[in-house]
C-alpha cells in the first residue's frame, strides 16, 4: 500500500499530478525543439561553410558530449541537493546558445554555440526527470512517457520549423527561436515553485520509501545496467543515422530537395513522438522487459529492409521504425530507477547523458564513414544495429507477476 508523502491532501504519492506532468512535458518539447534545430540546419551549414561530413559529425559530437558528460554529475549532485531553479537556469544556457548560433560565422563559433545548448540540456534533463517522477503518483512508466513524448514531439517539430523558417531565410533566423526559450523559462519557473513546495511538504513529514524492486545482488544490478546501456547504444547509434543523415540519404538516393527531406525527417520524428507515449503505460501493465525487447529487436526487420526500397517504401518503413523503436527509452529508464531506487537524478543523468553521448559519437563515426564509403553504405551498416536487442534476454525479471491482472 502506498503512503502519502505528506499529510496535506494536495500532495500524495498515490496522486498523479497531471498539470505538472503536462507542463514538464511541454518544457521538454520546447527544450528538444531548440536542440533539434542543430541537425536540421546541417545542409545549410554544410553549404555555407563548405563542411565535410566529418565536420558535420564533429558538430554533433561536441553538442552531444556537452549534453551528456555533465548529466550524471548534475543528477548525482541534485539527488543530494535538489535545486528547483536549475530547470530555468538550464534553459537560459540554451537561449544563449541559440543567439550565438544565429551569428556564428565559422566552424569554431558553431561549436561554441552548440556547446552552450548542450550544457543547457545537461542541466535540464536530470531535474526534469525527477519532477516527472515526483508527479507520477506511482505511475512511473506513464509519467516518463508523458515527459518523453514532449521531447520527441519537439524533436519532430524542430526540423519542420527549420524547413519553413531557417532554410528559406537564413541562419540569422535561428535567433527568433529564442522566444520559445523564454516561454520555456517562464513555464519552468512555475514548475520550480511547485517543486519547491513539494520538497517543503516532504521535509515536514518524511516517510519511508517503499520500493517494489526485487532485491538483487550488487553484481547483477551492475550487469543489468551495462545491458541497458548496450541497448541505449544500439538505439541511439541507429537514431543518429536518422536524425543527422536521413536528409542527406534522401537527397542523394532519391534527388529530393532540402525542404522535402526535412518534411520526411519530420514524418520519422513524429512517429517517434507517437510511439513514445506507448512504452511507459505498456511497461506499467505488461512489464518493462518485454517492452524493451519488442522495441529494440522488433525494429530489426524494418531497418534491414529500408536500404533496399524506393522513396515511398523508405518513408513508410521510417515511420514504422520510429513507432517501434521509440517506446524503449521510457521503459529502460524506469527499469533502471527500479534497479537503483532513490537515485532518480543520477540514473536519469546517466541514461540521458549516455544516450546523447552515443548519439554524438555515432554521428561523428557515421559522418567519417559517409566520407569514406558513402551515405548509402552508412544506412546499410546501421540496419543491423537493432539486432543487438537480443541481449535483453539476459535482463532479470524484477517485476514478477505484479502487473498481470
Amino acid at each position: 500500500m502506498k503512503e502519502p508523502i505528506a499529510a496535506s491532501g494536495t500532495l500524495q504519492a498515490n496522486q498523479t499530478v497531471y498539470p505538472i506532468l503536462f507542463a514538464i512535458s511541454l518544457s521538454h518539447l520546447l527544450n528538444d525543439l531548440l536542440q533539434s534545430l542543430i541537425p536540421a540546419i546541417y545542409p545549410l551549414l554544410k553549404d555555407n561553410y563548405a563542411l565535410t561530413f566529418t565536420q558535420v559529425g564533429i558538430i554533433t559530437l561536441v553538442f552531444q558530449l556537452t549534453a551528456s558528460i555533465l548529466q550524471p554529475f548534475v543528477g548525482l549532485y541534485t539527488d543530494k541537493r535538489p535545486n528547483p531553479k536549475s530547470l530555468a537556469i538550464g534553459m537560459f544556457f540554451s537561449l544563449m546558445g541559440l543567439i550565438c548560433m544565429a551569428f556564428a560565422g565559422n566552424l569554431y563559433a558553431i561549436l561554441a554555440s552548440v556547446s552552450l545548448i548542450g550544457i543547457g540540456s545537461s542541466v535540464f534533463h536530470p531535474e526534469a526527470s525527477r519532477v516527472a517522477h515526483l508527479a507520477s503518483g506511482g505511475k512511473k512508466g506513464l509519467a516518463q512517457s508523458i515527459f518523453q513524448v514532449g521531447g520527441n514531439a519537439g524533436g519532430a517539430i524542430g526540423p519542420l520549423l527549420a524547413a519553413l523558417v531557417i532554410i528559406p531565410f537564413g541562419q540569422r533566423y535561428i535567433g527568433w527561436f529564442g522566444v520559445l526559450a523564454i516561454v520555456a523559462i517562464i513555464i519552468l519557473t512555475i514548475i520550480g515553485k511547485w517543486y519547491q513546495q513539494h520538497m517543503a511538504l516532504k521535509a515536514a513529514q518524511p516517510q519511508k520509501v517503499v520500493t517494489e524492486r526485487v532485491a538483487l545482488p550488487r553484481y547483477k544490478v551492475i550487469i543489468s545496467i551495462i545491458i541497458l546501456l548496450v541497448l541505449i547504444f544500439s538505439k541511439y547509434f541507429y537514431m543518429a543515422s536518422m536524425t543527422s543523415y536521413f536528409t542527406f540519404y534522401l537527397i542523394e538516393k532519391f534527388g529530393v530537395s532540402v525542404q522535402q527531406s526535412q518534411v520526411y525527417l519530420f514524418a520519422f520524428l513524429a512517429a517517434v513522438a507517437a510511439g513514445t507515449i506507448l512504452g511507459g503505460p505498456l511497461g506499467d501493465r505488461y512489464g518493462r522487459k518485454w517492452i524493451i525487447w519488442i522495441s529494440i529487436l522488433g525494429a530489426a526487420p524494418f531497418t534491414l529492409l529500408l536500404p533496399h526500397v524506393n522513396l515511398f517504401g523508405t518513408i513508410v518503413l521510417a515511420v514504422i521504425i520510429g513507432l517501434i523503436i521509440s517506446s524503449a527509452f521510457s521503459a529502460i529508464l524506469v527499469y533502471a530507477t527500479e534497479l537503483i531506487p532513490g537515485k532518480v537524478g543520477m540514473v536519469a543523468g546517466l541514461f540521458f547523458g549516455f544516450a546523447f553521448g552515443m548519439g554524438g559519437i555515432g554521428s561523428a563515426v557515421l559522418g567519417w564513414l559517409a566520407d569514406q564509403k558513402g551515405i548509402q553504405y552508412v544506412f546499410s551498416v546501421c540496419a543491423f544495429l537493432p539486432l543487438i536487442g537480443m541481449v535483453t534476454g539476459f535482463l532479470p525479471n524484477i517485476e514478477g507477476n505484479k502487473r498481470k491482472k
